[in-house]
């Protein structure tokens, strides 16, 4: 297991406790400019590792929508080190307890800003292992770097604290836009309540949430647009289940495996430890 100069027995007590933990800034002022700089190239289609994400927004799109970008490390060296930081990895591995740690995906995120009525961008309370549920178990962690500083104003993610201990709720959905509607129809196990906690960043900070952790965001009301990537992680056990809601995951393609795969090869980089990279 991971011994990270950045977390402290603590944290790590933290995060098992509460689901999720924050890290100290991880990328320089001039790294994030970059990240920026090759974010935009991703929407003009300029694909310096001449593929194509899995799917990503398009110029013509609705401008106002939430821009979601699957697996931009094909496309984009700068994005493909972030995805890829071993130090993000080093972290998860010592948070999750685990020997080694994998990409799932990651998912460049740009949400813009001046929201409306109308246009909200929102990103609707959920679970990340309710779309993962082709994994065994919900061995999985995700890394959200932030490229900009984040608040409530632009719409900082927002998690409720220890509900990776809840299972699986009723409510889920990445794309809803009513947010209060949603927390109403939440079943929560008894004695146990929704209380939200805003993580608030500054840009080159990390958080990590585990994926069973109830989280989501609201709307970006100021005049510059909400920017990060979300490096999606597991743990180096983690295996396919098949038959399940999730059995159209694009890793499932990825892998094109049996039941009880473990989820590993050239579409899952190794990030910890460094040495089997």
């Amino acid at each position: 297991m991971a011994q990270s100069s950045y977390v402290t027995q603590e944290d790590v007590l933290f995060f098992r406790e509460n689901g999720y933990w924050v890290s100290p800034k991880l990328f320089s002022e001039s790294e994030l400019e970059e990240m920026i700089e090759h974010q935009e190239k991703i929407y003009r289609a300029e694909y310096e590792l001449g593929r194509e994400p899995w799917s990503t927004w398009k110029a013509g799109d609705n401008p106002r929508s939430l821009r979601k970008t699957d697996n931009a490390h094909w496309s984009d060296p700068v994005l493909r080190r972030v995805a890829t930081h071993p130090v993000i990895g080093e972290i998860a591995a010592r948070l999750m307890n685990a020997d080694k740690i994998a990409l799932w995906h990651d998912q460049l995120l740009y949400k813009p800003g001046r929201a409306d009525r109308r246009h909200t961008a929102n990103v609707g309370w959920h679970q990340d292992y309710v779309y993962w549920q082709c994994c065994a178990e919900p061995s999985l962690v995700t890394a959200w770097v932030a490229f900009t500083d984040v608040d409530l104003s632009n719409g900082c993610m927002q998690v409720v604290p220890g509900s990776h201990k809840w299972g699986l709720i009723k409510v889920n959905d990445f794309f809803e836009q009513n947010l209060e509607k949603q927390q109403e129809q939440m079943e929560l196990p008894d004695g146990q309540a929704f209380r939200p906690v805003p993580l608030v960043m500054k840009a080159g900070q990390v958080s990590f949430h585990h994926a069973l952790t109830i989280h989501g965001s609201g709307p970006n009301t100021t005049d510059s647009p909400r920017r990060s990537m979300a490096v999606h992680l597991m743990t180096g056990d983690t295996r396919y289940r098949s038959g399940t809601p999730a059995e159209g995951h694009m890793n499932v393609k990825l892998l094109n495996g049996r039941d009880g795969d473990l989820f590993e090869g050239e579409p899952f980089p190794v990030l910890y430890p460094a040495s089997v990279r």
